[in-house]
């Protein structure tokens, strides 16, 4: 059993768990898709789409015949990062009671990270942008050639820049991905219920607790 002493540090994933990105996301995808003459989908699709980089989002998206033509991949990934460099902020916002939950981390002193699949330059402009508010120790999203969530390279990298052992980590996250990147780097999981997956997924995928409001994380503290 975790007790308040055995964890010095949060990681965080940024889309579903902090962030609703979906929506911004999904319009941004169905824009480059409308430009290549291809079919667009539902927002509920998106959820399944997003979460392991931009570039597997476009692949995910594009209709079985394109999937394996890199030259397309390659020009539909150009316009996605444009599209979604115009409208990344449009509806995207942190959802309900995250203001409350990192103002209670910080509170209590606990070094914050936030680790993403999304590209770097996005997600350093979406904290700064929309979660301006609170002080990270460290902001890392997708940086080629390191490789993405799941592996826990990142996670393990931040782990050894605070100076904190793996374990004293507790890691939020609302995908299999985030779950699997947990467990890898020995970090405690816990499934955050609100964001793009559903519950037998992240149990699944080794999520250790499941919480289905931020301020139950407190309780885990």
């Amino acid at each position: 059993m975790y007790r308040a002493k055995d964890f010095q540090a949060i990681m965080m994933d940024l889309d579903g768990t902090l962030l609703d990105t979906l929506q911004d996301l999904a319009d941004s995808m169905n824009d480059t898709l409308r430009s290549f003459g291809f079919p667009v989908h539902q927002l509920e699709k998106y959820k399944y789409f997003v979460g392991d980089g931009m570039t597997n989002l476009v692949i995910r998206s594009l209709p079985d015949s394109a999937k394996t033509d890199a030259g397309l991949i390659s020009r539909c990934l150009e316009v996605m990062r444009k599209n979604y460099g115009r409208n990344w902020n449009v509806k995207t916002r942190p959802y309900p009671a995250i203001p409350q939950l990192l103002d209670a981390l910080a509170a209590r002193g606990l070094k914050m990270a936030i680790l993403s699949n999304k590209p770097q330059d996005f997600t350093q402009k979406a904290v700064e942008g929309l979660l301006p508010a609170w002080r990270f120790d460290a902001v890392v999203g997708e940086r080629p050639p390191i490789p993405r969530k799941p592996d826990p390279s990142s996670a393990l990298e931040i782990a050894n820049r605070f100076g904190i052992e793996p374990a004293g980590f507790l890691y939020l996250g609302d995908t299999s991905t985030d779950m699997k990147t947990a467990n890898a780097a020995g970090m405690y999981a816990v499934g955050a219920l609100w964001g793009f997956r559903q519950a037998e997924e992240l149990v699944e995928s080794g999520a250790q607790r499941l919480i289905a409001k931020p301020s139950e994380l407190l309780e885990l503290l």
